[in-house]
């Protein structure tokens, strides 16, 4: 779908997951109904708001302000900003803040922030009081279009990214595009790998429209809140067929399994974010399909030609003071949550839009391959 929306009203993606289904609603200027959302789907109820520091000081005010108006009183639980909170340390504090705020089973818990955030926050809602519902408010362009939708959660272990974790879908996602006007260029740029990797997986017409359209999606309007809805419908679909991901939902993690690995081997720190660890990781995934022939090397070059227009990194060398050695990688690849028995699953293309699963992927290959990179 890529002809472009135009309406005034908010756009409704619903997740169609029988009795556990909810809607992302999608619009500028959300944050303010977000009480009388939260009103109409749990009367009565007490929120617990979750967010890091950096999301507190500018949206943290005006969410207690729209839950005040709806007479919905509240809690805040402010972690520190970044990768670092996903671990045991910070869930535990979260965890015990939420009990301390007295919320109950019929109460509510807010996510307000990215991906980060939410996944943690999610973990937390899954875990105290043995499960509480919660709510998504996304404030990165990463997490509009992909973290907060799909019941994904968890934390980080010391052996890789999200290994400790749960699928605990929210009840509601609140997706007001307004809050992405506050973020970084950096922090929006890492967010529309995730936006690129609807169209790389499965949807040609809509990675033509990127191309065409970025710099639109860039600066907001009508061009951003399409290309959110198109993937948030993208991954409904998904969620729907497959929620626990034994099939199907695997093709949402094109690019993570390098992009995983060199997030992990660059210590979750600043010098390679998520997106642009994922941004990397499908150049590698379109390189990697193209030398076992699976598709044409312009189709590769495609692809990378797109994601480094909008300065996303599609090489190692692109990544500061380098990536950690081949020997180092595999370990990590080794650890990835796709992995069956010991074998390699990678997520490879027969196509722009032609992602599929590949089992039982050569270890000795996927070695050759990156020590061809790491030259």
């Amino acid at each position: 779908m890529t002809a472009l929306l135009r309406q005034s009203e908010p756009i409704v993606v619903p997740v169609a997951l029988g009795v556990r289904a909810y809607d992302i609603i999608i619009g500028r200027g959300l944050l303010a109904s977000l009480g009388e959302r939260i009103k109409t789907l749990r009367p009565g109820a007490r929120v617990a708001i979750v967010t890091d520091e950096t999301v507190a000081a500018h949206h943290l005010a005006a969410t207690e302000t729209a839950l005040e108006a709806a007479s919905i009183g509240s809690a805040r639980i402010v972690v520190p900003a970044g990768e670092g909170s996903k671990s045991y340390a910070i869930f535990e504090k979260v965890c015990e803040a939420i009990i301390a705020a007295r919320v109950e089973r019929n109460d509510l818990i807010v996510a307000l922030g990215g991906g980060v955030l939410g996944d943690l926050a999610g973990f937390a809602a899954a875990s105290a009081r043995r499960g509480l519902d919660f709510v998504q408010v996304p404030t990165t362009l990463l997490s509009q279009v992909d973290s907060s939708v799909g019941g994904k959660t968890g934390i980080n272990s010391r052996q890789g990214k999200n290994l400790v974790g749960a699928f605990h879908q929210p009840v509601l996602v609140v997706a007001d595009s307004a809050l992405l006007d506050t973020l970084p260029k950096r922090e929006f740029r890492a967010g529309y790998a995730e936006v690129a990797k609807y169209g790389l997986l499965g949807d040609a017409a809509f990675f033509t429209w990127l191309e065409k359209n970025w710099q639109d999606v860039f600066a907001g309007g009508p061009a951003r809140e399409h290309a959110i809805a198109v993937c948030c419908r993208a991954k409904a679909g998904i969620v729907a067929r497959d929620e626990r991901e034994t099939g199907e939902r695997a093709l949402l993690n094109l690019g993570h399994t390098f992009g995983h690995a060199l997030e992990a081997g660059c210590g979750f720190s600043g010098r390679l974010l998520h997106g642009e660890a994922v941004a990397l990781g499908m150049a590698l995934a379109f390189e990697f399909s193209a030398k076992k022939g699976l598709i044409s090397a312009a189709d590769a070059a495609r692809a990378s030609a797109h994601l480094a227009a909008v300065g996303l990194p599609t090489h190692v060398k692109d990544v500061p003071g380098g990536v950690p050695p081949v020997d180092i990688l595999m370990e990590l690849i080794a650890q990835d949550k796709k992995v069956k028995r010991g074998t390699l699953t990678f997520i490879l293309v027969r196509g722009i839009g032609q992602a599929f699963i590949e089992k039982n992927t050569d270890a000795t290959e996927v070695r050759a391959f990156l020590t061809d990179k790491l030259k």
